[in-house]
């Protein structure tokens, strides 16, 4: 096992490098000057323009630049942004909690109702509650996270006019920013001072539904498909038809027995599809204006801020494989054979 571990991790460090190296060389061939972008204005004085870009370090060599900035990366240095000035590691770690709430209220939702919904369709199998799950799973998964956002947004705020399509609070909220969890930080300011801050809970949680809904529904397909596909496998097992044969009821033998071993590949799935939902959360926080990491990227890419895009792809990168590793060391240990 220990084995199988170390050669995981051996794979991670080629990984982080390559990663590193494609990121840094993407972000160089963006079109557009750096500097011109930064002072909104074209034809900028070339000494200031040489000046700037002496002092961004963008007149070294390319491979110089990027052993610069891997350097830093060891020393837990991921530079400053051209535009704040301010480190990127701060500015990430104010916006994380924004973006790793709807992560985790999305992965919350698809756990729950893609393990019920599958298990359903699997039990049902054949029946016209098995067709209409695979129809509506298989219409999920055609449709793209934006197209899902833009629908919600015409159907819940265009036509109905129940719930907000942008930020995480109205303005006339001015809560603290203690956690960075909007609806931890309405909660504490609602509960602290109640004339003041009357009703910012309910607002923060209007406010997050439509985000956390996109991001469920772009996940929601593959949990419920390998759900229902492991679930068919177990069901056809040995043991389980030896326990409906000692007469156990039908309810102990899905939930007791079959459910059970029928997660493993299930929370496999799970843990692998964060990557995708880190993809989707930029596309998701760039529709709604919601003020976390992904927003926070796409607005450095307009405005050529070579720092944050490379170090934000990297942080993400690196969370990815973190969870990619920790996925395979689980599925090692419930399934030995493959570490061996």
């Amino acid at each position: 096992m220990w084995q199988f571990i170390l050669r995981r991790f051996l794979i991670l460090i080629p990984t982080f490098f390559g990663i590193t190296f494609f990121t840094f060389s993407l972000v160089r061939l963006i079109p557009g000057d750096v500097v011109e972008v930064m002072m909104g204005e074209r034809g900028v004085d070339p000494a200031m323009h040489a000046a700037a870009m002496h002092r961004l370090g963008l007149d070294k060599p390319f491979l110089m630049q990027y052993v610069d900035y891997i350097g830093k990366v060891f020393q837990g240095d991921l530079g400053e942004s051209f535009v704040t000035r301010i480190s990127v590691l701060d500015e990430f770690m104010q916006l994380f909690p924004a973006t790793l709430e709807l992560m985790f209220l999305s992965v919350l939702l698809v756990t729950i109702i893609g393990i019920v919904v599958g298990t359903v369709a699997a039990v049902k199998r054949g029946t016209a509650i098995d067709y209409s799950i695979s129809g509506l799973v298989l219409i999920f998964a055609s449709v793209p996270v934006f197209v899902w956002a833009l629908l919600l947004i015409i159907v819940f705020s265009g036509f109905l006019h129940l719930l907000p399509v942008s930020g995480a609070m109205d303005v006339m909220f001015d809560i603290p920013h203690q956690t960075g969890f909007s609806l931890i930080d309405a909660w504490l300011a609602e509960r602290a001072e109640p004339d003041l801050y009357q009703g910012a809970f309910w607002d923060a949680c209007q406010h997050i539904i439509l985000p956390v809904a996109t991001l469920t529904l772009l996940l929601i397909a593959g949990v419920t498909r390998m759900t229902r596909t492991s679930m068919l496998e177990t069901l056809n097992e040995p043991y389980i038809r030896t326990a409906k044969a000692k007469g156990l009821s039908s309810r102990r033998v899905i939930f007791v027995h079959a459910l059970r071993n029928a997660l493993i590949p299930v929370i496999t799935l799970i843990g692998l599809e964060v990557s995708a939902l880190l993809g989707g959360a930029i596309l998701t926080e760039t529709i709604f204006a919601w003020p976390g990491v992904g927003k926070w990227m796409m607005d450095a890419l307009s405005r050529r801020d070579y720092p944050i895009i490379q170090s934000g792809t990297l942080i993400f990168a690196t969370l990815t494989i973190l969870v990619n590793f920790i996925v395979d060391i689980l599925y090692g240990i419930a399934n030995p054979r493959i570490s061996r």
